[in-house]
């Protein structure tokens, strides 16, 4: 099974998008190009926020759906924890 990494991207205006995927440098460089459709490219999320590398792909999937379930100011502490500017 491949490593997996949850992410938070955000834009801006503050908008915060979470997504996984077991390529994040590869992932970052879409986010970051324009290239990644979908809500993360409307609402232009490119700065990498914050994110947790796991052992498998699956667990990484089980986090992201953790988070999305989070308030905002629940991830935005997060966020702080290692990124607090």
């Amino acid at each position: 099974m491949k490593p997996g990494y949850t992410y938070i991207m955000g834009s801006p205006t503050g908008t915060l998008y979470i997504g996984v995927t077991s390529d994040l440098e590869g992932r970052v460089w879409k986010h970051k190009n324009g290239t990644y459709e979908g809500f993360s490219k409307k609402h232009n999320c490119t700065r990498l926020l914050y994110y947790e590398q796991h052992e498998d792909i699956r667990t990484s999937i089980a986090r992201e759906t953790q988070l999305k379930g989070w308030r905002r100011e629940k991830k935005l502490a997060l966020i702080r924890t290692t990124n607090p500017e």
